[in-house]
């Protein structure tokens, strides 16, 4: 048994009809439980047992399931087979592009022609309505004329009939007396109240619908009326032969007909194979003869041929209209040649494209393997050609893209390298003096940064608090800071050599000796740290690069700041009361001039005094609004100062982003705080 399913499921595997996607396992699940219920259904019915009759409902509903999971299935099949080739999927796009809308505007052709041919048998019929209320309507004041002149001769007052039709009935009133009736035979026609001189149209009375027309004049005896009526259904045995079959019947109050009041005429047989029947219908309006009220719950429709109308509309060109239906032929021939013409052209092309599209992926198949050596023969100029060049030109740019991203790569892990060791640089732990406590943060614009701080104590009562900022960005402006870093660590912590022939500018005096000792830490000044620095960066880097800096150092016994800025943003101390001091003294930045002096000030702190540095990063971003600003920065450390300094920073740093917005940080955004105790 098991043999047998095996061999079952092989052939159905080779032949591809094996169930493998979830809505063909759901149809052979649906599909067996439709077949046990059909066979219970007859096992039912062979035992002659009732409980198959509630059966069948399930089965037929199943089996409607399982066939449109099969049509899905089928269509699935068809298109995955039918659509793998590039050549058919242009084939069914050339169908969806040319046949498809060529087809849909034919339909939307004939439908247009369909419904402007029901329009103009509307029209036909409605015309002719007008035309005789137009005749009524001039028989009743030529009427209304002649009786006029009876009175003022003292004849005996007469309609004119010789030119009105046999079915027309005509009353005249003379101050509401009627004068007379033609034919004598009928009833005579009320005079309406709320209908005014002049009328000519439809009017309903006594459940029958009129043509009707009225003309009122005043003579020499009085006011004189004259009413001229037609009998709807007569008149439409008039206009049935020019359109065909004509049909007037009354709408209820949901537009619906309700009664067929008059019909006249018959569809004419068809003449040709496309002479088909035309419908058509319009809403008559209707005026109630004794009220004046207006209505339109009369409607008029019916049928007609398009040879007819055809008839109607081109019966006044003659021949013209024959030639007319010729070009028209001759039109539609040469669009079926271009059709074919346009068939052909894009089959050509199709394979054209196909062909290219096949070298191409067998190109594929050879770089898959990693064989760069394959080159698609290129025999014509078009596009295709191009994108064969292109291609082989890519296979020939390959490896040289693969050697550029190793080597890519390997920038990029000796720039994390380079992060790794500049975040080594800055302080991480930072020995707090009894009265001043510090903060710096540093955030690069790029992955490396040129802004540096430092807090270098020097001995238990001492701070040098360093600041700077690197021209340039990246990698060049990483290694000056770092260089700046250990050069200022030396001269701070381990001290400066003295050489014979060393020259200092210290506080704006050149200083020359001859040394040859060592100038410990504690004893240097951020003067003569700057000067040093200045001489080295000038002899050691390129003429072009320099950097600002500013040094400090706090005597915490004191609580004094002797301070130098070499061209770096203003340091700012903030009071408790609001003001606001700057620390501009020193010179210009350091690495660009040689043998510059740079100026020394002191500035007395005071408890709850805060000392802020930053670097242009934090202040010089813009938005539509302008830049950050000073001002700004001042005002939020200002609300915050009471604040720790981690969290000072943390809300200024917030300020910045949502000032800059979605916009790249354009530079490194640097900031030191200290605060007096």
């Amino acid at each position: 048994m098991n043999s047998h399913l095996l061999q079952l499921r092989i052939w159905m595997e080779k032949h591809a009809v094996y169930p493998r996607s979830k809505l063909a396992v759901v149809t052979c699940y649906v599909l067996a439980i439709d077949v046990f219920l059909f066979a219970l259904q007859q096992l039912s019915r062979t035992l002659g047992r009732s409980f198959g009759a509630t059966l069948g409902g399930w089965v037929t509903f199943l089996s409607a399931v399982v066939i449109a999971f099969l049509l899905v299935l089928i269509v699935r099949r068809i298109s995955g087979g039918l659509l793998w080739r590039l050549r058919n999927r242009l084939i069914v796009t050339y169908i969806f592009i040319g046949v498809i809308p060529f087809v849909l505007l034919v339909a939307l052709s004939l439908g247009a022609l369909y419904l402007f041919a029901g329009q103009f048998a509307t029209y036909v019929a409605t015309s002719r309505l007008d035309s005789a209320a137009a005749e009524l309507k001039a028989i009743t004041d030529a009427s209304a004329r002649g009786i006029a002149s009876d009175l003022v001769s003292g004849r005996a007052p007469s309609a004119v009939t010789d030119s009105a039709s046999a079915d027309t009935q005509l009353s005249a009133w003379l101050n509401g007396t009627q004068l007379f009736i033609a034919p004598t035979d009928q009833r005579a026609i009320a005079i309406p109240n709320g209908i005014t001189n002049g009328f000519s149209g439809l009017a309903r009375d006594h459940g029958k619908v009129f043509l009707r027309a009225i003309s009122r004049s005043s003579t020499a005896k009085g006011q004189l009326t004259v009413v001229g009526s037609r009998p709807l259904g007569t008149l439409l045995s008039t206009v049935a032969p020019d359109v065909g079959e004509v049909n007037v019947g009354e709408l209820d109050q949901d537009g619906r007909l309700s009664q067929l009041l008059y019909s006249a005429g018959s569809v004419s047989p068809a003449r040709r194979m496309l002479d088909v029947q035309i419908s058509f219908g319009t809403h008559l309006e209707t005026t109630e003869w004794r009220s004046g009220a207006r209505g339109d719950d009369v409607a008029m429709g019916g049928g007609a041929r398009l040879s007819k109308l055809y008839d109607h509309l081109f019966s006044a060109l003659g021949p013209v209209g024959l030639a007319r239906e010729v070009l028209l032929l001759i039109i539609a021939i040469v669009l079926g040649v271009f059709e074919v013409i346009a068939g052909y052209i894009g089959g050509q092309l199709t394979r054209t494209v196909t062909g290219s599209v096949a070298e191409l992926y067998r190109a594929t198949t050879f770089v898959n393997r990693g064989d760069f050596s394959h080159r698609i023969p290129i025999t014509s100029s078009d596009q295709l050609a191009a994108l064969a060049g292109s291609f082989n030109l890519m296979t020939e740019s390959i490896q040289k893209l693969v050697i550029e991203q190793k080597e890519k790569q390997r920038l990029q892990n000796e720039i994390s390298i380079a992060q790794e060791v500049q975040n080594q640089l800055f302080p991480k732990q930072v020995a707090q003096l009894t009265n001043l406590e510090v903060h710096g943060f540093c955030r690069p614009a790029r992955s490396v940064s040129g802004d540096y701080y430092d807090f270098l104590p020097v001995g238990s009562d001492r701070l040098i608090l360093a600041v700077g900022d690197v021209s340039g960005k990246g990698i060049s402006a990483a290694l000056l800071m770092a260089t700046i870093h250990s050069a200022v660590r030396a001269y701070a912590i381990e001290g400066i050599p003295i050489f014979r022939q060393a020259e200092a500018v210290v506080a704006g005096e050149m200083i020359s000796a001859k040394y040859e000792s060592v100038m410990q830490g504690a004893e240097v000044s951020p003067g003569t740290m700057l000067s040093l620095l200045n001489h080295q960066l000038y002899h050691s880097t390129p003429l072009e690069k320099y950097a600002t800096l500013f040094l400090g150092m706090y005597d915490s016994d004191a609580r004094r700041l002797i301070y130098s800025n070499a061209g770096h943003l203003p340091p700012l101390l903030l009071g408790e009361d609001g003001s606001t001091c700057r620390l501009e003294r020193g010179g210009t930045v350091v690495g660009l001039f040689d043998e510059v002096p740079y100026e020394e000030d002191t500035v007395q702190l005071r408890p709850g005094d805060i000392f802020l540095a930053y670097s242009d990063g934090v202040t010089e971003p813009e938005n539509d609004f302008g830049e950050f600003g000073e001002e700004r920065l001042i005002s939020i450390v200002q609300e915050n100062r009471d604040l720790p300094l981690a969290r000072i920073t943390e809300i200024v740093t917030s300020a910045v982003d949502d000032w800059i917005g979605a916009a790249e940080q354009p530079d490194d955004v640097t900031l030191v705080l200290a605060r007096v105790r």
